[in-house]
């Protein structure tokens, strides 16, 4: 069990003083401080960060990298309002992805019908490949 110290002195020197909104509150013996412990939400690790971020300048929306990468669009929708990514404006061309292990991404590669005049972007996913294709709208 961690050890819960005073933010104040640093103190451990804690009594225990009430319950406020849920959350256990604590008095400072030594400086006499009160105070609550924080509580810890699920920290993401910032390579998903980045990649739902590349995957949103690629037109990717919001639901779709949630369905890829398995982080939260509401996540990837804070993310963008934090980091202030502007959204490309409405694109000519629509995006279309598949995600494939090493052996089919090298098939799909040499199969040149699939890839033959399209826009593409291979991303590492993991341990998996994301390809984007852009599809012309016009």
């Amino acid at each position: 069990m961690q050890e819960i110290e005073c933010p104040k002195c640093n103190s451990q020197k804690l009594i225990k003083s009430g319950i406020i909104s849920g959350r256990q509150r604590y008095k400072c013996k030594d400086c006499m401080y009160h105070f609550s412990v924080n509580k810890l939400g699920k920290s993401i690790d910032k390579y998903y960060v980045v990649k739902a971020l590349q995957l949103y300048l690629e037109g990717i929306s919001l639901r779709e990298i949630e369905r890829i990468l398995g982080v939260s669009h509401v996540s990837v929708l804070n993310w963008v309002k934090e980091y202030g990514v502007k959204a490309p404006d409405k694109p000519h061309h629509r995006p279309s992805y598949k995600v494939y292990n090493h052996e089919e991404l090298v098939r799909f590669i040499s199969s040149d019908r699939q890839i033959k005049g399209t826009g593409m972007v291979i991303t590492e996913i993991g341990e998996k490949y994301l390809v984007i294709q852009w599809e012309n709208l016009k």
